[in-house]
C-alpha cells in the first residue's frame, strides 16, 4: 500500500479517507442506471445496443442521455450482439433482365403494397436447410416462413401461399425478390400471376433487396450465431420465438423505435 500511495502522490490516511467516503449522487444514480440497463440488456438476450436500451428506458420514465447509457453499457461491457458483413452476390443470366426492379423508386405508404421475400441457409448436425421468408416492407412484420430441406420454387411458392392464406392481399400488391431460380422459375411466377400479384426482382450486386438482407443478418447475429443444432426441432424452437419476437416485442429503428406489430396498429 505504501508504495502504491507513493506512486500516486498520496497518503496513507487520504487513500483510506477516500475508501469511506460514501458515493456521490451522479455515481449512486449511475449504479440504480446500469442495473435497470443489464435487466433491459438481458431480457432482449442481448439483442440491444445503447439506442434500442435508451429507447426502452425513456418509455418507462428515465430522462437520461442516449450517451449515458452508452458509456454505462462500455464500461460494463455489455455490447450487442453485432452483424457482421455480407458478400454480393455475383452472377446472372441475360435472361433475368425480363424482370425490373419495380420497387426501387416507390414510396411504401401502407401494408400489403410490397412484400418482398428471400432464401437463406442454415445447418443441422452439419445438414443443410433452407429457411425462406416473407416480409412486409411497410411494417418489417414477417408474414410467413417455412424451413425445408431443397432450395428451389416449390419452397417460395409454398411460404407465398402461406403469407396470403394469413394476410389475403388486395390487389395491386408487388412481391419484390432477388434473381434467384427459385423465384423466376415458372411455377413460381405463374403463382404470382394466378394471385395477381406483380413480380419485381433485384438487379445485380449488394442492397437491391436491403430489407430482407438487413432481416437476415440481424436474425444471424441475434438467434443462431455461434448455436449447433442437433435435430431440426431444435432449430424451428428458435425460429418460432425469434419471429414472433421480432414481430411483437423487438424495436425498429427505423419504424420510430416500434416493434412491426404495434407500427401496422398505428398506421391501421
Amino acid at each position: 500500500m505504501t508504495r502504491l500511495c507513493r506512486r500516486y502522490g498520496v497518503t496513507r490516511a487520504g487513500y483510506y479517507a477516500w475508501r469511506r467516503r460514501p458515493l456521490s449522487a451522479h455515481a449512486q444514480q449511475d449504479r440504480t442506471l446500469l442495473t435497470e440497463i443489464a435487466r433491459v440488456f438481458a431480457q432482449h438476450h442481448g439483442r440491444y445496443g445503447s439506442p434500442r436500451i435508451h429507447q426502452v428506458l425513456t418509455t418507462r420514465g428515465w430522462a437520461v442521455s442516449r450517451r449515458r447509457v452508452a458509456r454505462l453499457m462500455y464500461t460494463a461491457g455489455l455490447r450487442a450482439k453485432a452483424v457482421r458483413g455480407y458478400r454480393a452476390k455475383v452472377g446472372t443470366h441475360r435472361f433475368y433482365e425480363q424482370h425490373p426492379n419495380r420497387v426501387r423508386a416507390l414510396a411504401v405508404q401502407r401494408r400489403n403494397q410490397v412484400w418482398v421475400g428471400d432464401i437463406t441457409y442454415l445447418t443441422v448436425a452439419g445438414e443443410w436447410r433452407y429457411l425462406a421468408v416473407v416480409m412486409d416492407r411497410f411494417s418489417r412484420r414477417i408474414l410467413a416462413w417455412t424451413l425445408q430441406r431443397r432450395r428451389d420454387a416449390r419452397v417460395t411458392t409454398a411460404v407465398l401461399r402461406t403469407a396470403v392464406r394469413h394476410r389475403r392481399p388486395p390487389a395491386g400488391l408487388t412481391f419484390h425478390s432477388d434473381r434467384g431460380s427459385e423465384y423466376l422459375a415458372a411455377p413460381f411466377r405463374d403463382r404470382l400471376r394466378a394471385l395477381g400479384i406483380q413480380q419485381s426482382a433485384s438487379v445485380s450486386g449488394p442492397g437491391d433487396n436491403a430489407h430482407m438482407e438487413s432481416f437476415f443478418h440481424s436474425f444471424k447475429a441475434e438467434a443462431v450465431r455461434g448455436v449447433a443444432f442437433a435435430t431440426e426441432r431444435a432449430l424451428r424452437q428458435v425460429l418460432r420465438h425469434y419471429f414472433r419476437y421480432y414481430n411483437h416485442t423487438r424495436l425498429h429503428s427505423a419504424l420510430g423505435f416500434r416493434s412491426p406489430v404495434d407500427y401496422e396498429s398505428e398506421a391501421a
